[in-house]
């Protein structure tokens, strides 16, 4: 068996003549005889014709592509939709032979052929009778589907060897082949999983392919509601369900070995009962395993290619995941990628603190950019404390500034459409205090009762905006709905601590300025209080997602809610 260039060059071995040879029979039918052309369509038509038959067919094909022109359009449709990935090795091999034939002569056929490969991206569809009604769906016992996948990507590497403008073709075929969101998820699985391969041979589509695929991911988060998916888990976990296995992952690259051990022994558990929670679940397993084979080679981080593929993600985020209201989940790629080494955690940071000081920036973005450093500081345990304290530095002296600016000003009081982003910064710094504080009064509580005074939230608490007023009942938390994808995330993700009786007396201590004869001074002057402050906020309502209102939303715009003090 030949292959690759050795195979696209070497020679038809035997024709095929019905009065001549394909040759004859194209100008015949330039000419208006059309009877051996008719005869070789009927022939290729014919769907009990043998291997032999189209392999010959295929070489006569290959030697006479320089004829296919615009006018035989038809009869290169209807060879583009021959079934050659169900047939022998051999045909498979000819048939790859013949498209790089075609797509060099005649690259008027080349969207054709994108759309041809493109349509195997997908299991192939059987059809059902049920009741005199014909169903159709996917099928999933095709036991060849994973070869006719690395076969559909020989072929398009074959095609964008030979003509390299292929990428810029292909992407709108894509975006156009992409399944709806309400197809089966083995659907969504194979398409999902193909787009991502292409990635790895065709760099320059990357991110239009991830651009692609997080735009769909986001259609199904915002079309599975928190709310919904908890009713459907709780009754769920109500009911007897049978165990069953799910389906083997598509991606043939290396796996550890506990995902190996444990991946045909899941339990419905492990099943979303919810079917759009599901799916996004499915594809989210995807991508994070995608992130992980880019970045880790041989179990190492390579840190260039984890650079270039942050920046990629970097940049969806940005223009998919900021704007978008009502996301619970997807942004998880970010923090995913930002587990693997502290540098790019912190380069996301600073990513999102220029987000939200940039005055030139919507201030609804700059408002969706405060309450992820909030998130990320509070939820990303992979970050260590003196990071956190760092980005609360930044932060605070920000509010200080600005309540500075204000006070001069005519609009020093509390609206959220004035002040929006202010409130938002608010919001991440009281949001990763309620998080983080028994780190920071971790080891010697004297040190970090004097960080948190230096910080002055007196000040921020009691001045004209008014910031407790707005932002605290509505602290959103946008990290904290791991029923998807869990096992991915649950690792790296910083859940809630409550403060120890010892640590809860030690803050309601009276306060007063530090000196060098009394070091012994509490948080705030006074008493914290109890149904104002941010120690008294229920911490259930942003460890648990169960117990999140049906209103609230895993994503910023952060919806401020009014309350009385």
């Amino acid at each position: 068996m030949l292959g690759g260039d050795e195979f696209i060059s070497s020679p038809p071995r035997k024709t095929v003549r019905f009065g001549g040879t394909l040759t004859d029979v194209l100008l015949k039918y330039q000419k208006g005889e059309t009877t051996d052309f008719e005869l070789l369509k009927h022939q290729l038509l014919d769907t009990e014709i043998k291997d032999a038959q189209i392999i010959n067919w295929l070489q006569e094909f290959r030697a006479s592509v320089a004829y296919l022109t615009k006018d035989f359009e038809q009869l290169v449709s209807i060879l583009l939709k021959l079934p050659w990935l169900s047939r022998s090795q051999d045909v498979v091999e000819e048939y790859l032979g013949f498209l790089g034939n075609l797509v060099s002569a005649q690259t008027v056929y080349l969207r054709s052929c994108l759309h041809m490969i493109a349509s195997h991206f997908i299991p192939p569809r059987v059809t059902i009778r049920e009741d005199d009604v014909d169903i159709s769906d996917s099928d999933d016992d095709e036991e060849n589907l994973s070869g006719n996948f690395n076969t559909c990507h020989r072929a398009l590497q074959t095609i964008a060897k030979y003509v390299p403008s292929t990428p810029q073709f292909l992407m709108p075929i894509l975006v156009e082949n992409f399944p709806f969101i309400n197809k089966s998820e083995r659907t969504l699985e194979c398409y999902v999983h193909n787009l991502l391969r292409i990635t790895v041979y065709l760099p320059t589509l990357r991110l239009e392919i991830l651009e692609l695929i997080v735009e769909k991911l986001l259609k199904i988060d915002v079309s599975a509601p928190r709310q919904d998916i908890e009713d459907a888990e709780e009754t769920a976990n109500n009911s007897d369900i049978k165990e069953k296995t799910t389906e083997e992952g598509l991606f043939d690259m290396e796996e550890d070995e506990e995902a190996k051990e444990n991946k045909d022994t899941f339990s419905t558990s492990d099943m979303m009962a919810h079917p759009l929670a599901e799916r996004l679940d499915i594809l989210m397993n995807i991508l994070f395993s995608y992130v992980k084979d880019i970045c880790q080679v041989d179990g190492k981080l390579d840190v260039n290619k984890t650079k270039d593929l942050y920046r990629d993600l970097v940049t969806v985020f940005d223009k998919l995941i900021l704007p978008t209201h009502a996301s619970c989940h997807v942004q998880y790629f970010m923090f995913h990628i930002c587990s693997f080494k502290l540098g790019f955690a912190e380069a996301f940071l600073d990513h999102l603190w220029k987000k939200l000081q940039n005055p030139n920036n919507p201030a609804v973005i700059r408002q969706t950019a405060g309450s992820y450093i909030g998130s990320f500081l509070a939820r990303a345990n992979f970050i260590p404390i003196v990071t956190v304290k760092a980005c609360m530095d930044l932060l605070v002296n920000w509010l200080h500034v600005y309540i500075d600016n204000q006070d001069v000003g005519t609009k020093a009081y509390c609206d959220v459409t004035l002040h929006g982003p202010f409130y938002s910064t608010c919001q991440a710094v009281f949001y990763a205090l309620i998080f983080r504080h028994k780190q920071l009064l971790d080891g010697n509580l004297r040190k970090g009762l004097a960080y948190l005074q230096n910080l002055n939230f007196e000040r921020i608490v009691n001045c004209q905006l008014n910031p407790l007023k707005i932002c605290l009942p509505s602290i959103v938390n946008l990290f904290a709905a791991i029923t998807r994808s869990k096992k991915t995330i649950d690792p790296i993700y910083q859940i809630w601590e409550e403060l120890s009786t010892e640590d809860l007396q030690e803050l309601k201590k009276p306060f007063k300025k530090c000196t060098t004869e009394d070091e012994d001074d509490d948080f705030l002057k006074g008493e914290i209080p109890q149904n104002d402050g941010m120690v008294g906020i229920p911490p259930n309502s942003y460890d648990s997602n169960i117990l999140s209102p049906a209103s609230s939303v895993g994503s910023p715009p952060v919806t401020y809610v009014q309350r009385h003090l």
